[in-house]
């Protein structure tokens, strides 16, 4: 095995773990509140790669010359209106439906994912689309022999999703928001009893997951150039085996699942074939449930109320 291969496939595994453990926290974060998967989450990251697509296009057409400063304005741009889809997904699609049993919320979940992918096919056009290539160049680490290349897209990558993955806990385990999220976690109804606006809580999560989502949708977006409206649901069902591989319910397993899958599937792609590496991420998802069901981090199951 070559060291400077090893090399170039850990760095694209945990460049690519981290897009997992982004996405991922949405799908942890709703379930840890409600107990519910939102299978409609990729297609909120995909929905957010054609929104960075048109926000930066307006804010090149306005004359904006600091590449920078465009790609701050484009997040923040993304980050917002990626809320609001959230926030208007979980109003009118998943509240109403939030005291029926377990298995209407999942079908409406799937049928919202379907009408978003179809929405977008509709008001985009079904061609892939593309960003240029504003964030280029890297270093190697190596010699003229054998080397492996560090773009500066991928450490972009990283740090972002580490600030955000810190700012996230922080505000979950320092603030006042977070204490309210975590007492509608452990008894919605108790919470409620307290004063507790679970309601505005629950919206809050949605609101959330989908500015993680907006993160993750810039920054592949920009590493790989080009994005269509079918992008959301690989990539989805990824991120949510990265949370269940974790522990879904818990932040640091999402994030720990994302990388540990992201770096797997990179290894074996570049090692053993490309075409059979989502083969054996599941397969290795499959492994760690059969001796650990909850998860790597994950708690046990209960039921909630």
């Amino acid at each position: 095995m070559d060291w400077y291969i090893l090399g170039q496939q850990l760095v694209n595994g945990v460049t690519l773990g981290a897009i997992y453990g982004l996405i991922a926290i949405g799908y942890t974060m709703v379930y840890g509140i409600i107990g519910m998967i939102n299978f409609a989450h990729g297609e909120i990251y995909m929905i957010s790669a054609y929104i960075t697509a048109i926000a930066f296009a307006v804010f090149t057409f306005l004359g904006i010359d600091s590449i920078a400063l465009s790609l701050l304005l484009t997040l923040f741009v993304t980050m917002f209106i990626t809320g609001l889809y959230g926030w208007y997904i979980e109003r009118t699609v998943y509240r109403p439906l939030r005291t029926t049993n377990r298995l209407a919320p999942l079908i409406t979940a799937i049928g919202v994912s379907l009408l978003l992918q179809n929405y977008v096919q509709v008001s985009q056009g079904p061609y892939v689309q593309g960003v240029p290539s504003v964030i280029q160049g890297g270093f190697t680490i190596g010699s003229d022999t054998g080397f492996f290349q560090i773009r500066y897209i991928d450490l972009l990558i990283v740090v972002v999703t580490f600030i955000a993955m810190a700012s996230l806990t922080w505000v979950i385990q320092k603030t006042s928001l977070g204490r309210q999220c975590r007492a509608v976690e452990q008894d919605r109804k108790m919470a409620t009893i307290l004063g507790i606006n679970t309601t505005r809580i629950i919206s809050t999560v949605f609101v959330i997951g989908s500015v993680m989502a907006a993160v993750a949708g810039e920054l592949v977006t920009f590493n790989y150039g080009s994005f269509d409206f079918h992008i959301g649901f690989i990539l989805g069902i990824k991120a949510f085996s990265a949370a269940v591989l974790g522990g879904i319910g818990s932040l640091p397993g999402a994030m720990l699942g994302g990388l540990i899958l992201g770096v797997l599937e990179s290894l074996f792609a570049g090692f053993v074939s490309s075409d059979y590496k989502d083969v054996f991420s599941f397969s290795m998802l499959v492994l760690v449930l059969i001796f650990k069901p909850s998860g790597l981090l994950g708690r046990p199951a209960v039921e909630k109320v």
